[in-house]
């Protein structure tokens, strides 16, 4: 299968660069997979579509992983994005965490930036940072300490930034803080929201509980590989990136017995859906409680034994997440979808409206 086949042309002023004036407001474009029905409902409507099965989200806790400060000592500015946290030694000790953490990040000026280079980050904490080694695509190996010895997690929650996806052209505010976050955020860990989540608000959970629809949360922390460009031709040959996971056993419990009942089990985003069909494919075909991480590349073709609907946003072209969605509704269905979408202005990406496929 070529990627070009997942191609499409969005107008630049779809691409939602605000969320949606109240959480909870978007608009909702459905899809019957059986008979490829689309209808244009709102997100209000979500409980009465899905009365009785159970609803899996995933609760991971994005943190401000954009940091900006200045070069050392020609005082140039700098960008770092964080990527993924880099242990060295499962048995490493507090006397290591004070020598500083490894991490590994995106740096801007990249060109200019090899490894020896220092930076800092000031505010409310004041953040060390030294490039150890260049990587692949433009990542770089760097050591972030606070040198004194407080934990790196707070200066980073204190002066970063939120790292809004590059399509979203403006800088972040202090409500990114809030609505770049799903409203059952709790495990830090993700440099990207599961964008799905959040349409999600308190009066909808409540709707959803009146119609007999059990919410179970997971958690997967998702990385900067879900921005990964597809480099390949053909879809078969692209690698996503591990992503680290959790179920807890009430929540592998509930679902199981979902399953067992007939009952559909509807998973919020795309994170959530690799996270539970990478675990039943390891179980057969059942959940099992536990933490690991993930590869697992979805794409037309996958047989699901675990998701029988999916709540999602719409995603960029030639993307992974549009292939996983593809490969749940359907690519010529879900291309259709996407069409009928754009012609009725939906608004596209992380803070635009959503999808239920069922």
């Amino acid at each position: 299968m070529l990627v070009r086949e997942f191609d499409f042309d969005l107008p630049a002023d779809l691409i939602a660069q605000e969320p949606a004036d109240e959480r909870g407001s978007s608009r909702l474009l459905t899809l019957d997979r059986s008979s490829g029905r689309l209808a244009h409902r709102t997100m209000a409507e979500l409980p009465s579509l899905i009365e009785g099965d159970l609803l899996v989200v995933n609760n991971t806790r994005v943190f401000p992983a954009r940091l900006v400060g200045r070069r050392v000592p020609s005082g140039g500015a700098v960008e770092c994005l964080l990527i993924n946290r880099v242990f060295t030694d499962a048995a490493e000790t507090k006397a290591d965490r004070a020598d500083g953490e490894l991490w590994e990040a995106l740096v801007h000026p990249g060109q200019r930036l090899g490894a020896g280079a220092r930076m800092q980050f000031d505010g409310a904490h004041t953040l060390h940072g030294e490039i150890l080694e260049r990587r692949f695509h433009g990542r770089r190996l760097v050591r972030l300490s606070t040198g004194d010895g407080s934990a790196v997690d707070d200066a980073v929650d204190a002066i970063g930034h939120m790292p809004l996806p590059p399509y979203i052209t403006r800088p972040d505010d202090s409500a990114d803080r809030d609505r770049y976050q799903t409203v059952f955020a709790r495990e830090r860990g993700s440099v990207a929201a599961p964008t799905a989540g959040l349409h999600l608000n308190s009066a909808l959970m409540a709707a959803l509980d009146a119609r007999r629809v059990a919410i179970v949360e997971i958690t997967l922390h998702v990385g900067y590989g879900t921005f990964q460009p597809v480099r390949v031709e053909r879809v078969e040959e692209h690698r996503v990136e591990p992503e680290r996971y959790d179920i807890g056993a009430v929540a592998a419990a509930a679902m199981n017995r979902a399953l067992d009942e007939g009952r559909r089990v509807v998973a919020v985003g795309t994170t959530t859906t690799r996270t539970l069909e990478a675990v039943a494919s390891a179980h057969d075909g059942r959940l099992a409680a536990g933490a690991g991480a993930t590869d697992l590349f979805i794409y037309p073709g996958f047989t699901f034994r675990v998701v029988g609907g999916l709540l999602t946003n719409f995603h960029l072209p030639r993307s992974s997440l549009l292939m996983l969605v593809a490969a749940f509704g359907g690519r010529e269905r879900i291309m259709d979808a996407y069409a009928a979408a754009i012609a009725e202005r939906y608004r596209f990406y992380s803070y635009g409206d959503a999808m239920l496929i069922l």
